[in-house]
């Protein structure tokens, strides 16, 4: 099977495929412009090169796609209706009561997704316990769906009050809003738990983006051939069929960033190293993620100030990318991002645009090649760059390095932050892992980033400026289904669990093979929200025959206590079901030298570090091979990436054809 991943980012779409059977450990890559007016034109070009270039119409095209993601944060979704309980319209505007900022007084919430003449309300009302007090009647449906359609709506979300526990009245609207043409949300197949805002602003923004989702997707399927297939990468680290990502596009929100994780998993594995950070830095902004044996997951997260409750890499995002423009505020401080430069105009240095950026920055210092960017495809303006950044310096009566420099330091920074946020926020120690770096920018700032952090081993694996869209390869279908039970875990019989599970295992199996998936190859895999009695957060275990000691112990690793005498209660439920996909094999080479050998230098060139003129060995990274070592100060230039090995910190090719660079940390 021929499967092409795709990663479509701010500045850049990659498109990468596993040469021949897969078997090689070879991939052929493309990286073409983003096109965001268009993102799918980007992707048939990068297709149609790779076409050009002797590939065979592929199986599937596996996609990490922004499109959902930017449409929140544009706040350009379509425009939606919501459709809830008798006394309820209002849930979304009135949220939790809370601040986003809590010491910035001039704080504002962000608009309500659903405006006020958007929003009706339904007769008939569920209870707590499942039972009914009133029911929705058939006319009662028909009139709000009516006059849901007379409003314009393109989309509608229903959000029904414990529709969780009954969904009959949300799918007797769902009918009769479908019959007007309306696209339909219903919560309780987006979220069957309770907690009625966070499910209610989830089907929201589903309600969205779900009609621009479908309408791109569409798109890109005419541009492909009939007979390959279109996935798309969810923000879990699985994939789902397109008809799927149409009507859950608020599963795709970290989709791209998700394939850079489930790529260094497929790396964990044949590394060895198995406690990671992985650090996606790419032309708009920077991702890190946490992976201890797996990647740690949530089910909270908040999209451009909306509550997003959906299983998902836990995942930290900076608006520091390549791309950040770099300026002074008003109190004269400098400032990077989170404005970005983006694909069009660019970078100074690409000849169009004026704003100084993090790219521009690497320019000045040296730290970037020219002549190798892009594999010399794409000419930069170094002069360019350097003019306006002494324009810039000058300005501010300062060097023109200093303030790249600075430019550089106000970047990692906020990634630093963001490292920590994932790790020293989550109870976790930074020494204690390897830092994986990918994206175009990622290993011109690893190193410096790993020694803050007191990190000593930086890993940068074959293509990183491709590793998102590789991380599309080694995907499974995966699909995730909850159930709010709500029951004290001393009145949890084995036998209602197990019934329970019993009806989430038959629905992950009818939707997998929808997905495609012989029942043989479906792997299912149970969890249990937990938490203390007055505990108002859970904590996911992992379903076992003693839950509550479990629960205990996961407890104390996390908040650093336990009571054992205090009553459990079981939250909701949890399956992820899985069906596993071809792989293809990652380049490996056993045969290492009992020695280290010198590589061959391309020359060496000036560049700047902490203020100093230093001279730095040019290496290509397709010329190193594995046993290959070297010292810095070195730059390794490659088509898709550029690493910078600074002064103090060593390199090594390990067998899968990874830069190892060791820090040499210093207290």
């Amino acid at each position: 099977m021929i499967v092409v991943g795709v990663d479509t980012g701010g500045t850049f779409t990659d498109v990468i495929v596993a040469a021949g059977d897969g078997a090689s450990g070879r991939f052929v890559a493309v990286k073409v412009p983003s096109t965001p007016g268009d993102p799918a034109r980007a992707i048939l070009d990068g297709l149609e090169r790779l076409t050009n270039m002797g590939l065979p119409v592929p199986d599937r095209v596996v996609h990490g796609s922004t499109v959902a993601t930017n449409a929140i944060l544009e706040r350009k979704g379509v425009a939606t209706a919501l459709v809830t309980t008798a006394g309820f319209r209002d849930v979304l505007a009135i949220g939790r009561q809370n601040r986003a900022d809590l010491y910035d007084p001039a704080c504002r919430r962000a608009p309500c997704i659903v405006p006020e003449a958007l929003r009706f309300e339904v007769p008939g009302r569920i209870l707590a316990d499942g039972s009914r007090r009133e029911a929705l009647r058939p006319e009662a449906a028909r009139d709000i769906a009516a006059r849901v359609a007379a409003t314009g709506a393109q989309s509608v979300a229903v959000s029904l009050l414990f529709s969780f526990l009954d969904p009959a009245d949300e799918l007797l609207l769902g009918r009769e809003l479908a019959a007007r043409g309306l696209g339909v949300s219903l919560s309780h197949e987006i979220m069957r738990e309770f907690r009625e805002f966070e499910r209610t602003s989830t089907t929201a923004v589903n309600a969205s983006v779900s009609p621009i989702m479908a309408r791109y997707l569409s798109r890109l399927e005419t541009g492909l051939d009939r007979e390959t297939g279109l996935c798309v990468m969810q923000s879990s680290g699985g994939v789902i069929t397109a008809k799927t990502a149409m009507r859950q596009s608020v599963r795709t929100i970290l989709s791209g960033p998700a394939g850079g994780v489930t790529a260094a998993m497929a790396l964990a594995k044949e590394t060895g190293f198995k406690r990671l950070i992985t650090f996606d830095m790419g032309g708009t902004s920077t991702d890190v993620a946490l992976l201890d044996g797996g990647p740690a997951m949530t089910t909270e997260t908040v999209v451009a100030g909306y509550p997003v409750t959906i299983p998902m890499i836990d995942m930290h995002t900076v608006g520091a990318g390549g791309g950040s423009l770099a300026a002074f505020d008003a109190a004269g401080a400098l400032t990077v991002g989170p404005q970005s430069a983006g694909a069009d105009p660019g970078p100074a240095c690409y000849g169009r645009g004026e704003g100084l950026t993090v790219t521009d920055a690497n320019v000045v210092l040296g730290r970037i090649v020219p002549e190798c960017f892009l594999g010399g495809g794409m000419a930069l303006h170094a002069d360019r760059a350097r003019r306006l950044m002494e324009d810039m310096a000058e300005a501010r009566g300062m060097a023109a390095r200093d303030l790249a420099e600075g430019i550089v330091a106000v970047a990692e920074a906020a990634m630093e932050r963001a490292i920590r946020v994932i790790s020293v926020e989550r109870g976790h120690d930074p020494a204690e892992f390897t830092l994986v770096c990918f994206g175009g920018a990622g290993g011109l700032h690893a190193v410096s980033l790993a020694r803050s952090l007191g990190m000593g081993r930086v890993l940068v694996p074959p293509h990183p400026g491709l590793f998102s869209a590789m991380g599309m390869l080694f995907a499974d279908i995966i699909r995730d289904f909850s159930a709010t039970v709500m029951l004290d875990q001393e009145k949890a019989g084995s036998d209602l669990l197990e019934a329970r599970f019993a009806e989430l295992e038959a629905c992950g199996r009818r939707e997998l093979e929808k997905e495609g998936v012989t029942p043989g190859d479906v792997a299912l895999v149970r969890a249990v929200d937990m938490r203390y009695r007055g505990q108002s957060f859970e904590l996911t275990v992992p379903y076992g025959p003693d839950l509550a000691t479990a629960f205990h112990a996961l407890h104390e690793k996390t908040y650093g206590y336990q009571t054992p005498g205090r009553p459990v209660q079981l939250v909701t439920l949890r399956l992820r079901a899985t069906g596993a996909t071809p792989k293809p094999a990652l380049p490996r080479d056993d045969a290492l030298p009992g020695r280290a050998l010198e590589p061959p230098c391309a020359g060496n060139r000036r560049l700047v570090h902490q203020g100093l003129d230093v001279s730095a060995g040019l290496y290509v990274r397709k010329r190193l091979v594995p046993g290959h070592a070297l010292a810095g100060p070195a730059v390794v230039a490659e088509d898709s990436a550029t690493t910078y090995v600074p002064p103090g910190a060593a390199l090594r090719v390990d067998a899968l054809g990874c830069l190892v660079i060791e820090t040499e940390v210093r207290p």
